[in-house]
């Protein structure tokens, strides 16, 4: 960054900024944890010398403040794990209903403000670019655009079939339901690995929005949709108030679909991406959500789980991504790891 010729090409000098941007945010909390390290460590050979009294004081201290580095700590290490290609990107989530009829419809969007609220503790910020809703209740499928730090290297945790026990709200009989949904994430694409593709490979039709919208979004047709030919992969957006507003976030959403689809295919690994979520039914669930007759939320793949099920469904999703994370389920997949080995 200090030569002469750095800034003759300005888009090449921006990518090495933000590099040495992204090698800093690295580097600082690893040396400023060491430091914390040493002090910690100076602390308790002062300690040593005091009277017994103020031994005690300085160990109740030091326990308060291990506690607090010990969660600095914990979240630097989600970091180091987050070594993905794609891990900062930001990311495209899709939520679908499986099997269980207006059951899974109404259980998709129970997930969908899961996720809503978990974007909301994180900081993150997100759009619902698309959305089709149920016959009865709920969501068909619905895309979420989610927007902030190690979006994707997150939420590739949640990919998989999700399984819902209750005692059904539509059932008169209150009998207890068993319904499904799945959960995809993908990598929205950075402004490097835009693809080269023709035009001609893409069929594009408007229609009207959905929905509560203003003068503009039931009376013109502003939203859009868009098929890659060659695979057949269809991305709509109607949540923008302009037509071109929709046809850029529709495009970007396709393109990252495109891109993971071709990195399954050049690498034959349709799990990394996609099949490891399975068939959207019994026995290819990644995690239970119990309501009914006792309460427990129950990651599949880790072991983790917790009876706190408002919690979950209010979004407190960081223990069973962090778990997913740290038992080394992503190198284990890439690896063709199957589920059962990472029970």
């Amino acid at each position: 960054m200090a030569a002469e010729t750095f800034w003759n090409n300005r888009e090449q000098s921006q990518r090495i900024i933000d590099e040495a941007s992204s090698l800093r945010k690295k580097l600082e909390p690893l040396l400023e944890a060491e430091k914390r390290v040493d002090d910690f460590k100076v602390m308790i050979e002062l300690g040593e010398t005091e009277p017994e009294a103020a031994q005690v004081k300085l160990q109740k201290e030091l326990a308060g403040d291990w506690e607090i580095f010990a969660k600095t700590l914990e979240a630097l290490e989600l970091k180091v794990l987050l070594n993905g290609p794609h891990d900062r990107n930001n990311c495209i989530l899709s939520i679908n209903a499986g099997a269980g009829g207006t059951e899974s419809c109404d259980w998709a969007s129970l997930l969908l403000r899961m996720y809503q609220r978990w974007c909301e503790s994180r900081g993150w910020s997100y759009e619902v670019t698309d959305a089709l809703p149920g016959e009865v209740a709920g969501i068909k499928s619905a895309v979420m655009l989610i927007t902030g730090e190690n979006a994707y290297g997150f939420c590739k945790a949640e990919r998989g079939v999700h399984r819902l026990v209750r005692i059904s709200p539509f059932d008169a009989n209150k009998r207890r339901h068993t319904s499904f949904a799945s959960v995809d994430a993908i990598a929205e694409l950075g402004d490097t690995e835009e693809l080269d593709l023709p035009p001609t490979e893409f069929e594009t039709d408007t229609f009207r929005s959905g929905g509560k919208g203003g003068q503009n979004v039931n009376k013109v047709e502003t939203a859009v949709r868009i098929r890659h030919l060659p695979t057949g992969l269809v991305v709509a957006s109607q949540t923008q108030r302009s037509q071109h507003q929709n046809r850029a976030t529709a495009m970007k959403i396709l393109l990252a679909r495109i891109y993971a689809l071709k990195q399954d295919q050049e690498r034959q690994e349709m799990e990394k991406f996609y099949g490891e979520k399975g068939s959207i039914s019994w026995g290819n669930q990644i995690r239970s959500y119990v309501f009914q007759p006792y309460r427990m939320v129950k990651d599949l793949r880790t072991g983790v789980e917790t009876s706190n099920l408002q919690a979950v469904m209010d979004g407190d999703l960081d223990p069973f991504v962090s778990g997913w994370l740290r038992a080394g389920c992503p190198s284990k997949r890439l690896a063709g790891g199957r589920d059962e080995d990472l029970e």
